[in-house]
């Protein structure tokens, strides 16, 4: 075993307190990644504060991941020390059903191992990206463009995936319209996505505050949903709804903007149940769907996308302190964020 620093969690709700925790030895076909930066995601808080019930303690969270390679197994092929590389949601998989061989590792039939809080094959506990390395199987590795800083890729290992897989999955691009839902952590990069792929891009917010940052990211367009005006106007209009916020929804009224064939894509992590009134699915052959991340593969082509089409995340960098870790929580919480904070683990002492 090798130590490493970190920031943890003793409990559910507690203050971070720095921590030096153990990483297991290279294996094989393991990489060691020293960590230059990790991105906060929503999903941080909703473990760390054991929302669901199923968090385990003592927790190091994180799994938007960038840095540099440091050690390499004998076994890696395709990866070298000093290469800029990612960790995202996915740690490990059975790597046999059928799904990990079509890379789409996030759908195992053993079940997804996630980067953190997740009992490994071994019983292991994963801990993730809040500290300053991580070994992990080189198959669950990608490259990160030297166009992208380390910074900014960070979120794209989570926010970005989770809002590219549905789009290329139901055909965005130049003729089709999109509305997202939210323009948050994971809609303002939804929004710049869509636009880099041609798709006329719509966001649907509470109110009008963000409309100007819409349109800076690529939106045509920006609707208030506290209107309900909104959906009469705009009844029958999206070939594709992508639904990033956490806070139930009208769902019958957000199905009666799609357009035929349309869909309407939850990708924000549910409060709670969702209730449908399947008429409105009927009238007009609408589906309502859910999707998570990408696998490994599909990762890799959004962050050479990305690079390829000038996308970057909005990104806030903070000290690897735990206070201003905490703060930067409470931002998210609350919705002030603006849009994705990244912490600079390469702080951390070890």
């Amino acid at each position: 075993m090798s130590t490493t620093a970190a920031l943890q969690l003793a409990s559910a709700g507690s203050a971070f307190a720095p921590a030096v925790i153990e990483r297991r030895d290279l294996r094989p076909d393991d990489v060691r990644i020293d960590i230059a930066f990790a991105g906060i995601c929503h999903t941080d808080l909703h473990y760390g504060h054991d929302e669901r019930g199923s968090s385990i303690f003592p927790m190091v969270p994180g799994h938007e991941i960038a840095g540099t390679i440091a050690e390499v197994g004998p076994e890696v092929e395709g990866f070298a020390v000093g290469d800029r590389v990612g960790v995202g949601c996915i740690f490990n998989s059975c790597g046999e059903c059928r799904y990990c061989e079509d890379d789409l590792e996030q759908y195992c039939s053993k079940g997804m191992v996630m980067t953190y809080s997740t009992k490994d094959y071994d019983g292991s506990i994963t801990k993730g990206g809040y500290s300053r390395s991580i070994t992990i199987q080189s198959r669950y590795v990608v490259r990160i463009p030297d166009e992208i800083g380390l910074d900014e890729a960070a979120p794209l290992l989570c926010a970005g995936i989770t809002m590219y897989s549905p789009l290329r999955h139901w055909k965005a691009g130049a003729g089709s319209k999109v509305a997202v839902v939210g323009l948050g952590g994971l809609g303002h990069v939804g929004v710049k996505l869509a636009a880099a792929m041609g798709a006329e891009v719509t966001v649907l917010s509470r109110t009008l505050a963000k409309e100007a940052d819409a349109r800076r990211f690529g939106a045509t367009t920006a609707h208030a949903t506290n209107d309900p005006r909104t959906f009469e106007r705009l009844a029958g209009t999206f070939d594709l709804i992508l639904n990033t916020v956490s806070a139930g929804i009208d769902t019958d009224a957000f199905v009666g903007m799609l357009a035929v064939d349309g869909t309407l894509v939850t990708v924000g992590l549910p409060d709670g149940p969702t209730t449908l009134n399947s008429v409105y699915l009927l009238a007009g052959r609408k589906s309502l769907s859910g999707t998570g991340i990408g696998g490994i593969r599909e990762t890799q082509e959004m962050l050479d996308f990305c690079a390829e089409h000038d996308v970057r995340p909005e990104i806030e960098r903070i000290d690897a302190d735990p206070a201003q870790v905490a703060t930067a929580w409470e931002r998210i919480a609350d919705g002030s964020a603006r849009y994705r904070v990244v912490i600079d683990t390469a702080q951390l002492d070890g």
